[in-house]
């Protein structure tokens, strides 16, 4: 590939995420339409990996100051979600960050563990929402107010964007405080989830007590 084509991938991929980001926004613009002032996204991060705790954020953005750029986690770099995770926390109307251990992980499975997270992010909000936009397509059923599910809401919500940013970056920094106490696993590297260095590291040296044991059954 020519470097011109780079270049050109390169804007075009630059060009891609405002239109996405400015789709959200407007997404968030539609529901607000309906009377509701006080909305609310919510996402998690971390319902995969092998070890770790599941992350989740709930995120009520100011319509009057809305961070540019907000979009899925996942397309973002991390210098880029680190950035925007600043200007969220600054500007959001209210955010909470709520987490679900690794032994409720195992004690009540991953989903109900991830509902658990997202509940404890809502109710620690300093504003109680009107509405909570929820990314995928259950809700969890200890939140208090209206639901309403998106599926692939951290691309299409702003809101839920902005949740989906908070939950990673905070979830990808306890796992680089876990990389301290157990570098043997390499977490800095992998975040906790099933690559083939993971793997080799878990034969070598075994399960860790912040190890999912209900995800390595095998290796028990």
């Amino acid at each position: 590939m020519r470097t011109t084509d780079i270049h050109q991938d390169a804007v075009s991929g630059h060009r891609q995420r405002i239109l996405e980001s400015e789709a959200a926004v407007a997404y968030d613009q539609e529901v607000r339409a309906e009377g509701i002032s006080l909305l609310c996204g919510v996402d998690e991060a971390g319902r995969g990996p092998l070890a770790g705790p599941v992350f989740a954020a709930a995120v009520i953005l100011d319509p009057g100051q809305i961070p540019e750029g907000l979009n899925d986690s996942k397309k973002l770099t991390e210098k880029k979600r680190e950035f925007l995770f600043d200007v969220i926390c600054k500007k959001a109307a209210a955010y909470a960050v709520a987490s679900a251990s690794v032994e409720e992980i195992d004690r009540l499975n991953i989903l109900q563990a991830t509902f658990l997270a997202m509940s404890r992010a809502v109710e620690a909000l300093a504003i109680q929402p009107q509405l909570v936009l929820v990314d995928g397509n259950a809700a969890p059923p200890q939140i208090r107010v209206p639901v309403r599910t998106v599926v692939k809401g951290d691309a299409l919500s702003a809101s839920i964007a902005a949740a989906s940013i908070l939950a990673k970056v905070s979830r990808d920094r306890k796992m680089m405080e876990l990389d301290q106490e157990y570098p043997q696993y390499f977490f800095q590297k992998h975040k906790g989830y099933g690559t083939a260095l993971h793997y080799e590291m878990l034969e070598q040296y075994g399960i860790s007590p912040v190890h999912r044991r209900s995800f390595l059954k095998k290796l028990l």
